[in-house]
């Protein structure tokens, strides 16, 4: 019998994409042994309280921060929906076009901890094996998770970790720093950092000439 192809997902806003994303995929392809990564940003986030930046800059920026890692497809269909994106709505879709394939949803650490939240969780749990990383394991919702009592510990146990190395970044400390025209450099791709100060988002003022 042919072993099921191993389909990971890994939807965020990227608003925008930063290293430790990148980081996230190649332990989880390395790790599970991945056939495929499909990096899904968000649409209509149901759960964002601020507004995303345009969903044209998002994608851009997130094709070039996966550029070149092999087996990573930037899936751009939420971005299209014109109603509220949700997990299990594209993990539904791709388990009808993929019908062979097992998914693997990938997730970090504030995901981790707001899964009690999510739209359908048990389908999503039905449907995909959930993976969850840590930025930093100090505070990581591998602890936090243990205290959730709106799911089940049965839940909880199927639950894999990503193993990565510490990696505290987040795309606030991102739009903060350059908030405070600080160097993005450590924090996010080359071609990332480049595309932004290219198009002056997140409030960046064009440069002034010397």
């Amino acid at each position: 019998m042919n072993e099921l192809r191993r389909l990971g997902v890994f939807g965020g806003a990227f608003d925008p994409p930063h290293r430790a994303h990148v980081a996230l995929v190649r332990s989880a392809l390395d790790h599970f042994h991945l056939d495929e990564v499909r990096v899904v940003p968000t649409g209509q986030a149901w759960h964002k309280s601020r507004v995303l930046t345009e969903a044209r800059h998002r994608a851009a920026m997130t094709r070039l921060a996966f550029e070149g890692i092999d087996g990573v497809r930037v899936d751009e269909r939420e971005l299209h929906r014109d109603r509220p994106s949700y997990t299990i709505d594209t993990l539904e879709e791709l388990q009808a076009e993929h019908p062979a394939a097992r998914l693997y949803l990938l997730i970090g650490e504030d995901q981790c901890r707001s899964l009690p939240s999510w739209h359908r969780i048990m389908d999503v749990a039905r449907l995909a094996i959930i993976c969850a990383a840590e930025r930093d394991p100090s505070v990581g919702a591998w602890n936090a998770r243990q205290h959730a009592e709106q799911l089940p510990a049965t839940f909880w146990a199927q639950v894999e970790q990503i193993p990565m190395a510490p990696l505290p970044i987040s795309a606030t400390a991102v739009r903060e720093h350059l908030a405070s025209r600080k160097s993005i450099a450590a924090l996010v791709p080359a071609a990332v950092e480049r595309y932004i100060h290219e198009h002056l988002l997140y409030g960046l003022a064009p440069r002034k000439p010397h």
